[in-house]
């Protein structure tokens, strides 16, 4: 059993006192509010919260925890987490965690201090890249859905170190459908024609997708893992010549990018622009529905490239 933290100690006596306080208050006179001997139901044990940093890492840990846990996600949906800080309230959440989920490798850069600060305090920390094939220092790993099976694999160990409660079922049921997930995603891919497969993206996002489904990257408009990397002149030139000798058609742009600069692209050689939500989940809220929108997305742009 994990240890509590003092504060949590001392919020544990106190509810104990007033239960005890109640059920003498209730043990005489005509018997109400007392239990019987057949035992009343009484009220469920609240679930352990999770807390996880961005929507689509949220919604991995959903469908790997299933109903086991309260599952809390800090980022709003559609916000860029490279540029994205937290308010009081986000830092509470993170420190009265029973577990916090997070991406890694730099993504949450205004949450390190946070999370750090938990993890000192004793609050357990997942950090999720630290169970995939690291592509160097490239973050983005959820694009590819065998390297998020391979954190769902690794979670229920953490959560029941953490909270004592078991995900097992529930994680399995959830990478069965991660690899029905990957074999359709590689089909609708194999579709692509082989001269329309290289595509330019907002920044360094889709190498993991790329990598999984024989795709290639011709170039980002930002040259770098975050969205809020510097462009120059000399880069966007550069990216323009590597497009025309690789006859790429196609540039994703994504949340946080200069739309300018895309845009200019563009006119320059005549790709088609089309944006994506790399961090922005599907209506449903499901890691599933979301990267088969995005996945199809990426493949129909494509595809329509193709000579």
């Amino acid at each position: 059993m994990a240890f509590l933290r003092p504060a949590r100690a001392a919020l544990l006596v106190v509810l104990v006192t007033a239960a005890l306080a109640v059920a003498a208050c209730g043990s005489g006179g005509d018997g109400a509010g007392s239990t019987t001997s057949s035992g009343a139901p009484g009220r469920a044990a609240p679930r352990p919260v999770i807390v996880a940093t961005t929507p689509v890492l949220g919604a991995i840990v959903r469908s790997a925890v299933g109903d086991a846990a309260e599952v809390h996600v800090v980022m709003p949906s559609g916000s860029d987490p490279h540029d994205w800080r937290p308010s009081a309230r986000d830092i509470a959440e993170v420190q009265s965690a029973d577990l916090v989920v997070q991406n890694g490798l730099g993504l949450e850069q205004g949450l390190d201090g946070a999370v750090s600060q938990a993890a000192s305090d004793g609050v357990p920390v997942f950090t999720a890249t630290d169970h995939v094939k690291q592509r160097g220092a490239d973050p983005h790993f959820w694009t590819d859905p065998t390297q998020v099976r391979a954190v769902v694999a690794a979670l229920p160990t953490a959560v029941r170190t953490a909270t004592g409660t078991d995900v097992a079922a529930s994680a399995r049921q959830a990478a069965a459908e991660l690899d029905a997930l990957d074999s359709a995603i590689a089909k609708e891919f194999a579709g692509v024609p082989a001269t329309a497969r290289r595509m330019v993206t907002g920044h360094e996002s889709l190498g993991y997708l790329a990598a999984r489904y024989g795709l290639a990257l011709t170039g980002t408009v930002t040259p770098s893992l975050s969205s809020q990397g510097q462009v120059s002149a000399a880069h966007l030139a550069r990216l323009e010549e590597a497009m025309r000798s690789a006859g790429t058609r196609v540039v994703f742009t994504e949340t946080g990018l200069p739309n300018a600069v895309a845009d200019a692209i563009v006119a320059e050689t005549g790709a088609t622009l089309v944006p994506l939500g790399v961090e922005v989940l599907a209506d449903d809220g499901t890691y599933v529905t979301y990267i088969r929108e995005l996945t199809r997305r990426i493949a129909s742009a494509l595809s329509g490239s193709g000579d």
